[in-house]
């Protein structure tokens, strides 16, 4: 019994080395591919849009940003320049039309002449507190932060497939644990995981050249995180969900804590509950 144990104590750490040197590797290749490739990011003034926005500047590539303010979208684009940047382009647009993100794409691939990745990452405001009762806000958030992504996503898929491209899609932790005062936002967010974790499966089935990975986020150091919590930096998140594009990684968790909150969920409900309750008292 001895011996296998002694082997075993051998092979895993050159397996680990191993392992660490090939996703390094392959990591490295991917950052390397990324120069030149065309990139639409959506919610790009600000918080983790604007970060991602200058994590591909940095690479090289070619990128169009998009949300409501124009004059925030000018300072951006004018740092991505900067930061080198191929090209970079901006399109102020409103989510909440359905016009305005069919437009978006259109001029998007008509101005980058194709498109290799889009990251879904805008947002509308919604209140922090008990929900009362309004459903016309429900609505709005709704289209402004699930239908238009599946709307983007259906227009942009052609030149993906073209290009073997990747949808990479920003989401948060509480789209997958029921949580208080912020429902109308969390509506949106179990629809978006629960859409594109959907439409992972059916472009597989298809063999399609298109990937999709979700990113599953914490609270981040943004304008619209929540009040009462300790945030994670922006860079750094919006760091993984260039990374886990690049990698054409399903699924990403940022900070830590947050894959083990979805384990906590489904094993020890009655603890996530307790947790939800004492963590937002007033």
């Amino acid at each position: 019994m001895k011996f296998p144990v002694k082997i075993f104590l051998i092979v895993l750490p050159l397996y680990m080395t191993v392992v660490s040197y090939v996703y390094i590797w392959t990591f490295l290749l991917c950052l390397e591919s990324l120069k030149g490739v065309r990139v639409l990011v959506t919610g790009a003034s600000t918080g983790i849009g604007e970060q991602v926005a200058y994590h591909y500047a940095r690479l090289g590539a070619q990128i169009v940003i998009t949300a409501r303010r124009a004059h925030a979208l000018n300072k951006v684009a004018k740092k991505c320049q900067d930061l080198g940047a191929q090209k970079i382009l901006y399109i102020p647009a409103d989510m909440a039309s359905p016009a305005e993100a069919n437009r978006v794409v259109e001029d998007a691939e008509e101005q980058l002449e194709g498109l290799d990745y889009i990251v879904l990452n805008h947002i509308g405001p919604s209140p922090y507190r008990m929900w009362d009762g309004d459903v016309d806000h429900m609505r709005w958030l709704m289209q402004v932060n699930f239908h238009s992504y599946v709307q983007m996503t259906q227009k942009a898929l052609p030149a993906l497939e073209k290009s073997m491209g990747s949808i990479v899609v920003v989401s948060s932790l509480i789209g997958k644990l029921c949580s208080p005062y912020a429902l109308p936002y969390i509506a949106t967010k179990f629809a978006v995981n629960g859409f594109f974790g959907s439409l992972q499966h059916e472009l597989a089935m298809k063999q399609s050249n298109v990937s999709v990975s979700v990113c599953i986020l914490g609270f981040i150091d943004t304008d619209s995180s929540m009040e009462k919590t300790k945030p994670y930096p922006a860079r750094e998140a919006a760091w993984q969900v260039v990374k886990a594009g690049a990698l054409r990684q399903s699924e990403v968790f940022y900070p830590w804590y947050t894959y083990y909150c979805t384990l906590i969920r489904d094993w020890f409900p009655y603890f996530r509950d307790l947790r939800s309750v004492t963590s937002y008292r007033d």
